[in-house]
């Protein structure tokens, strides 16, 4: 797509009646929080449109019955996934392992030319879009249709930071056998600096000419040149690094919006929990006293190697304090290659003071339940903001992506407790104990 990257400004976007496209990247850290924006968008008597593959309609359930005005532009999965060999129906990253996301990018961005054609034929077209970070080629789509793009991160402002500074800059390091060699981002306040395996693996992996990673550089190329930022994060907490941004990109157009949470009645819905299962764990959550259940959950994509999952479950086991443990439900294929299976031996030893769930849960509710008084996580934005929004420390294992910038400013906030780092690493059951225990 060989198309400019002038981006146009806004035609009334805060005027009532203007009508905002909006595409979100389908996976649930990117998905739920520009869902929550929407619904913040729509309170505000926007007319509008949300792009959305069959497969994933139903995550737009409940904020079409409370905004029964926005309409879903449900489209076919593009047919080049058939090509990039993924399995047939698969539409959300939450179903694909762990590092599918620059397949899945690539493959997402032939969605161009049918909302292309839609736009043509629509009597009252968007004047603007707001689309995921993941999807920086719609920025070219929205030049071509004359409108504005916002790009819309789920990630905070430090980690942003870092990612513009790559994929602007690009730098190489000086020993490409050595993974520990540190990249300094001198320009970017606090001068945080990462060893090489901390960063971003799309970008550690770029190969110059491979069309997987190509569209994933123009990608982000273009969210820099995009007319505006909304960014899910908010001034208390990353102010100096909000300024950074507006710096950077040259203009002011960049907002803090965060943090951006689900209406309660919408928290235990969205992630196709049962009300039963969900009333079940409330429940067992009241018996207990005041901050005394320490609550673990790495994400919605990331699984353990076995031996993983049994140090986290030796450290819980040996601490003696009550816990409640959500895990992703592994596929065929990393089961078979040894990921994700609960040590069996788990929940006779810790008897009632253990409670186990295999699948999505509602954790902004679990986040806000008096018992918890410790989060066990990898770091992801969402879980960051939800764990502060709802006052509760952190013991950090930050595994990829953002999480190692964020899991930095979670220790220079003083609300994070560093237990281990890396998704190849196996925590000592000791370092889990302590850790929870403090």
């Amino acid at each position: 797509m060989n198309r400019p990257l002038v981006s146009y400004p806004p035609m009334a976007i805060s005027e009532p009646g203007a009508h905002i496209l909006i595409i979100p990247y389908p996976a649930q850290g990117h998905m739920i929080p520009l869902l929550d924006l929407t619904h913040q968008l729509a309170l505000r008597n926007l007319i509008i449109t949300i792009v959305v593959t069959p497969n994933n309609l139903h995550y737009l359930n409940p904020l079409l019955i409370r905004h029964p005005s926005i309409q879903p532009l449900v489209l076919p999965f593009p047919a080049a996934a058939a090509a990039a060999a993924l399995p047939a129906g698969i539409e959300n990253i939450r179903d694909l392992p762990f590092g599918s996301s620059r397949l899945f990018t690539m493959v997402l961005a032939d969605l161009y030319d049918p909302i292309v054609n839609w736009f043509q034929n629509h009597p009252s077209p968007p004047v603007a879009v707001v689309s995921d970070i993941f999807l920086g080629w719609t920025n070219m789509l929205a030049n071509e249709l004359k409108i504005s793009r916002y790009v819309f991160s789920p990630s905070g402002a430090l980690a942003l930071s870092i990612v513009y500074n790559l994929w602007q800059y690009m730098p190489k390091r000086n020993d490409v056998t050595d993974k520990n060699e540190v990249i300094k981002f001198l320009e970017v306040p606090n001068s945080p600096s990462f060893p090489w395996w901390k960063i971003s693996p799309v970008f550690r992996n770029y190969v110059a000419g491979d069309p997987q990673y190509e569209v994933f550089k123009d990608s982000f190329q273009g969210n820099i040149s995009s007319w505006g930022l909304v960014i899910n994060s908010l001034s208390e907490l990353e102010l100096v690094y909000l300024d950074y941004l507006k710096e950077f990109l040259g203009h002011d157009r960049v907002w803090e919006v965060g943090p951006l949470l689900p209406p309660k009645e919408e928290q235990v819905k969205r992630g196709g929990l049962s009300e039963n299962l969900a009333a079940e764990m409330e429940s067992w959550l009241d018996q207990f006293e005041d901050s005394s259940v320490v609550y673990v959950c790495f994400g919605s994509q990331a699984v353990l190697r076995n031996k993983q999952m049994e140090m986290v479950a030796l450290g819980l086991e040996k601490s003696g304090i009550r816990f409640l443990w959500s895990y992703k439900d592994p596929t065929e294929e990393e089961l078979l290659e040894n990921y994700g299976t609960m040590p069996l031996w788990l929940k006779d030893r810790v008897e009632q003071r253990g409670y186990i769930v295999k699948g999505w849960v509602p954790q902004v509710s679990i986040l806000s339940h008096r018992g918890i008084g410790a989060f066990f996580t990898h770091c992801g934005w969402n879980s960051v903001l939800e764990s502060i929004t709802a006052g509760v420390p952190m013991l950090t294992w930050p595994m990829g992506a953002d999480q190692f910038a964020n899991a930095d400013l979670m220790d220079e906030l003083k609300v994070g407790t560093r237990v281990c780092e890396g998704d190849k690493m196996v925590p000592e059951s000791v370092g889990v104990e302590q850790g929870i225990t403090k």
